[in-house]
């Protein structure tokens, strides 16, 4: 048995620069985070290597859940045929627990709910695990950061929530981590934990519950609507512990850890060390203004997703409200964006009663490849309006996908071009419809009509602008942003802002909230302008601040090579930027320091036989945000083009 730990107080730290949170999330922090590490530091342990898939229990029962309603799901899935198309996860959300027992700190489960539990004795899930084992399926919990759950705090009816005393009623992972997930993963049996955040955002001593008793203060390190509120090393300090006792009670590496914190604490950009999951967003809802805000948190942090830990912006709707099937446009829309996402495809509706339309929709064999494509590559925006966004993705084949999504209310008529694809515009591009099925070719230009709500998604084969290589903004899964140069986080104002969120329209509205503002951006400079260094525009390469540093991942290419400068919407005109090329921790390359309205540098190295390049921009300057620098076509070349 771990020892159990005993109450800890989180500690009030001081908001650090973002430049030092990767270091901070890495076992052995450097004194300079641009230095080389010669490693993808970005999380692989756990088994993501591709977005989960599965079902997830709270869209459809909150906390009204049962053995019943659960396996019965569960069987759906394999009935239906979804568990052979990669759908295996079967995930317990809150409301399973009805105390812990102070005398060793052990959770007893809802037995009225989950009578297998009780079986044996002690209360235990390993029958319930059993059986989803049995069925061919893997098994999830859920539980929060802190000593309370986020159904403790925010549900107006106590029937399905803990019983007995204050700390009875304590079913929390903060001060138990250590047992709890011992008791989860090595006595229980699951695969796979959701860890919300409620604990330590809503039980401040202001609180309504606290005052009245019910619970006990913790004072709030997570702030929703505050990125500058929020402390975010003791944020982290506490995913640090789980990872630890993942890793000391999974030896074989087996499971999932899913972080929970909707995009507070700025964990959009480190989350994708830490977790197998990073929610980006609020909860979605099922309303199809909630699914833009939702989709809006994730689809512009393309480089912080990759093989191992992916953007999440929260569960599938489908089968609900504005997804149910008499919305079957906006019900494979959701499919479809969450496909070219690379999120998590969780399905939320009871299956038992799910119609067989919408099975079919999640049943999408083609769309769930483009999810499921090894190569990690979440979609790039390569076209990008209030009511009109085109995404790419590079498939493992060679193949790409494309998406072509209209966001409003009216029928559009898209005009598709070979440079939206980094195709060649003189030679035959063939396109699949991934829903249809038809079949069409064009060459340089075609116009496909879309309509209201409407996402057509394609599998495309064409000639390659680099026939022997690729741009790096064409593989994002293989870049990753260790140290993106973001020191003060900001909200993104380009977040769709809704007011179908949890709480409706109580309060004042929702404000921009999701922190990550002016991180690396794929074909784009960190607040969305298009990459320009001293008047000439570069259509493919990596736009991020100075004084960042990029991992590469490389395998097979020979050189890499990109035209180097500050960005001509930079605001800072004073401090130059050295631009260094390494490769495993050897420098390469090197460039001149470089100053606003200065050509571009052409800067390449040799990198065969390198399995990670580093990309490091680095600069005197002390506001990064002020300095964005651009890597301008910036690409991996074999053959005859690195020659």
């Amino acid at each position: 048995m771990q020892q159990k730990q005993g109450p800890r107080r989180l500690p009030r730290l001081a908001l650090v620069p973002l430049c030092l949170m990767a270091a901070l999330a890495q076992a052995a922090p450097a004194t300079d985070p641009l230095a080389p590490v010669a490693r993808w530091s970005a999380y692989t342990a756990g088994r993501a290597a591709t977005p989960p898939m599965g079902w997830s229990s709270w869209n459809a029962f909150g906390t009204d859940i049962d053995e019943v309603k659960i396996l019965g799901s569960a069987q759906r899935i394999v009935d239906s045929g979804l568990a052979a198309k990669g759908y295996r996860y079967i995930n317990i959300d809150d409301g399973w627990a009805t105390r812990r027992e102070l005398k060793d700190g052990h959770m007893v489960i809802r037995a009225d709910r989950f009578p297998s539990s009780a079986a044996g004795g002690r209360s235990t899930f390993r029958p319930f695990t059993d059986k989803v084992h049995a069925m061919g399926l893997k098994a999830g919990i859920y539980s929060d950061l802190g000593r309370n759950t986020c159904s403790q705090a925010y549900s107006g009816d106590s029937s399905d929530l803990p019983k007995g005393s204050v700390r009875e009623r304590e079913i929390g992972l903060y001060g138990h981590i250590d047992e709890d997930i011992k008791l989860f993963f090595a006595d229980w049996g699951f695969d796979f934990i959701k860890v919300d955040g409620c604990g330590l955002r809503a039980y401040g001593a202001n609180s309504p519950k606290v005052k009245s008793g019910e619970y006990r203060a913790l004072t709030p390190v997570l702030d929703l609507e505050s990125v500058s509120r929020s402390d975010i090393p003791a944020v982290q300090a506490e995913f640090a512990r789980i990872n630890a006792a993942l890793q000391r009670n999974n030896p074989d590496g087996d499971y999932l850890l899913s972080l929970c914190v909707w995009g507070a604490a700025n964990v959009r950009a480190w989350g994708k060390n830490v977790g197998n999951l990073s929610r980006t967003s609020d909860d979605i809802t099922p309303s199809w203004a909630r699914l833009l805000s939702n989709f809006d948190s994730a689809a512009k942090r393309e480089l912080y997703g990759h093989p191992g830990g992916w953007n999440d912006p929260d569960m599938l709707y489908i089968g609900k409200g504005d997804f149910d099937a008499a919305h079957m446009v906006e019900a494979k829309s959701h499919f479809s964006l969450w496909a070219m996402l690379n999120a998590p495809l969780m399905l939320g509706a009871d299956l038992r009663s799910t119609p067989e339309a919408l099975m079919d929709i999640v049943g999408n064999a083609d769309i769930i490849a483009l999810n499921q494509d090894p190569a990690g590559n979440q979609a790039t925006l390569a076209y990008d309006a209030d009511d009109l966004q085109i995404l790419v993705k590079q498939l493992a084949s060679g193949q790409k996908a494309v998406a072509i999504f209209n966001r409003g209310l009216g029928a559009i008529d898209v005009d598709l071009n070979a440079a939206h694809l980094k195709l060649r515009s003189d030679a035959p591009i063939s396109l699949t419809d991934l829903w249809s099925k038809a079949d069409t070719t064009f060459t340089n230009e075609t116009r496909i009509r879309v309509a209201a709500r409407e996402t057509r998604v394609f599998r495309v084969q064409g000639t390659r602008l680099l026939a022997q290589g690729v741009y790096l903004s064409e593989q994002p899964g293989s870049v990753n942003p260790a140290v993106d140069g973001v020191t003060s986080p900001q909200a993104d104002p380009t977040v769709f802002r809704s007011s179908a969120a949890w709480s409706g329209t109580k309060g004042a509205g929702e404000r921009p909230m999701y922190a990550g503002w002016g991180g690396a951006r794929a074909d784009s400079t960190p607040y969305g302008q298009i990459l320009q260094v001293a008047g000439n525009r570069y259509p493919a390469g990596i736009g991020i601040l100075a004084n960042s540093r990029l991992e590469v991942r490389n395998k097979d290419y020979r050189r890499i090579t990109a035209q180097v400068g500050v960005d001509d919407s930079a605001r800072d005109r004073m401090h130059g930027v050295s631009f260094m090329i390494y490769g495993d921790g050897k420098l390469l390359a090197k460039s001149k320091p470089m100053h606003w309205g200065q050509p571009a540098q052409a800067l390449s190295a040799d990198v065969a036989g390198v399995k990670v390049v580093e990309l490091v921009a680095r600069s005197t300057a002390l506001h990064n945000e002020l300095l964005p620098v651009t890597w301008g076509g910036a690409a991996l070349l074999s053959g005859s083009q690195a020659d």
